[in-house]
């Protein structure tokens, strides 16, 4: 009896019906940006210092200019080093106080404004930005900073835990269902973001959309490749990721017309409800109804496939099978991840890969936020550079190899991130450039551990292991907002170095890998690439 991909044979694999719902399902990966960076723009950090109650009534007396007005109140202005004193110190003064002379306000306390005692911004902060961000709203900077990198890491937490269990989620109750549950309360909670009264509840709604969206997003990429057929499916699910690609450029466009946080938010949500329409556009899997011996329902769907494609469907195919005969499956552990010396190097090697590609993916979005140049324009530039990158893939890896591609984005990504460090900044052209090719260079990396996890392992641990090795990369998105925030509060250009480490040291272990190009997928541990035929 034929399988699904023989059928494709005939009825198309890549006609009309796939071309449709290819573009349906990628505006689930183009609205899934906003969740997994959108903290450049919803948690924008400006310029700021603490709110003195009587300086704003006393410099209208005095007819002080703002530049004035900040070099009498606000402590250590200007002085190198001193940002944290200027934006979290305030002057323990009384501004109230009627004896305060225009030309020198501490004349009655001592005769050096530097020996005026500091106090913390009990009266909260003063932001200088048309817009509004969550750090604006909630005050989180200073002493609660910490609840920004907070707010990113929730969502990724969020991703760790769903992920674990989508594999289940999706082959117990089916892809389509399963994605407009997903689609459906990452909406609602999406909304509730946007109206959260607290900080508490903004946390509580982030990390709900974190256990969903990106659930939803792997199913739009499993239900996508299972439609398409076999030599279709690795370029298909190429661009299924550079629909993400195209959703940070509309972000960037989207964030400079609503400076709002929580229009902003909303905007992003709403395109939701709409995707709730794929229940009368998006057939069910027919690979899952087989799989779930509903061979009559799958075939239904097949012939409606057929009909898009307007291709006969041969009566001789008119019977399915399974791709994959159950008594000829393994029940797969997470011992066998480890269980041989080769099997063990290729899991930890593909784990800290998918770490390093999480850290210093999100890692330089988030630094380039930091950066003190025009947000948006930043933002939509080194969007662009992804589009090489998924190119380059495509036309590289069945002509060089998967191997040599991978390893030399992982290291151009480190350094990039160590030439950038040590950059002037009046040469910030040249700083853009390497920071974009820094970029480039770790969204090949990304797509290519995608590509190469599901190569490498035997067909009865491949799921698992892909499942495995990539909660490292949910893992890596926990702490890289620790790494940027925090270490920018020492030297601005810390967390780069950082990075350059991280992907210099991915780049030599790549090498370490057995070249997976023209061989066939392994169907046991014994199969399985060894690094000595790579050559």
């Amino acid at each position: 009896m034929p399988t699904v991909d023989d059928i494709l044979e005939h009825i198309g694999e890549f006609n009309f019906f796939q071309k449709q719902t290819f573009f349906i399902l990628s505006l689930i990966s183009a609205t899934f940006t906003p969740i997994y960076v959108g903290i450049v723009f919803l948690g924008f950090t400006p310029d700021h210092r603490c709110l003195n109650p009587g300086v704003s009534e006393l410099s209208k007396r005095c007819g002080w200019s703002l530049e004035e007005e900040l070099n009498y109140t606000v402590p250590g202005l200007g002085l190198p080093g001193d940002a944290f004193i200027s934006q979290c110190r305030r002057y323990d003064v009384d501004w109230n106080q009627t004896a305060l002379s225009c030309t020198d306000p501490f004349a009655n306390f001592t005769s050096n404004g530097s020996h005026i005692p500091l106090t913390t911004c009990q009266d909260g902060w003063v932001y200088d930005t048309p817009g509004s961000s969550i750090v604006t709203e909630f005050n989180l900077v200073c002493a609660n900073s910490w609840k920004l990198d907070l707010f990113q890491s929730i969502v990724n937490v969020g991703f760790f835990i769903g992920s674990v269990g989508i594999g289940y989620i999706a082959d117990r109750f089916g892809r389509k269902l399963s994605l407009l549950i997903t689609i459906l309360i990452t909406g609602v909670s999406g909304v509730l973001m946007a109206l959260s009264p607290s900080y508490t509840w903004m946390l509580i709604f982030r990390f709900i959309q974190g256990l969903v969206s990106k659930s939803g997003w792997l199913i739009g990429y499993i239900l996508l490749t299972e439609f398409v057929g076999l030599k279709y499916r690795r370029t298909v699910g190429i661009c299924y990721q550079m629909a993400f690609t195209v959703g940070l450029l509309i972000l960037a466009g989207i964030a400079y017309a609503l400076p709002s946080w929580r229009w902003l938010q909303l905007t992003v949500s709403l395109p939701y409800f709409c995707f709730l329409l794929y229940y009368w556009c998006v057939p069910e899997s027919p690979r899952w109804l087989i799989s779930q011996n509903k061979n009559a329902k799958a075939m239904k769907i097949i012939k409606y496939i057929a009909r898009k494609n307007q291709k006969p469907l041969p009566a001789s195919l008119q019977s399915l099978k399974p791709d994959e005969e159950a008594s000829e499956k393994m029940d797969p552990s997470f011992i066998d991840l480890v269980r041989t010396p080769q099997i063990r190097k290729y899991t930890l090697i593909l784990m800290y890969n998918w770490f390093t590609s999480a850290v210093l993916y999100q890692g330089l979005i988030m630094h380039m936020g930091l950066a003190g140049g025009n947000i948006y324009l930043d933002f939509f530039y080194s969007a662009l550079v992804e589009f090489p990158a998924a190119f380059i893939i495509i036309f590289t890896i069945d002509r060089i190899g998967r191997r040599y591609p991978w390893a030399a984005s992982n290291m151009a990504a480190g350094a990039a991130c160590l030439i950038s460090a040590f950059l002037p900044d009046d040469l910030m052209w040249l700083k853009i450039t390497v920071a974009c090719l820094g970029r480039l260079g770790i969204t090949m990396a990304y797509e290519m551990v995608c590509l190469v996890n599901a190569e490498l392992y035997p067909t009865f641990i491949r799921n698992l292991g892909v499942m495995v090795c990539s909660s490292m990369c949910d893992i890596g998105g926990m702490v890289t907002p620790f790494l940027v925030y925090r270490l920018t509060d020492l030297w601005h250009e810390l967390p780069l170095l950082v990075f350059a480490m991280i992907g210099l040291i991915a780049g030599v272990l790549v090498l370490m890998l057995p070249e997976t190009k023209g061989k066939t997928l392994p169907e046991s541990i014994e199969e399985s690439p060894k690094s000595k035929s790579t050559n």
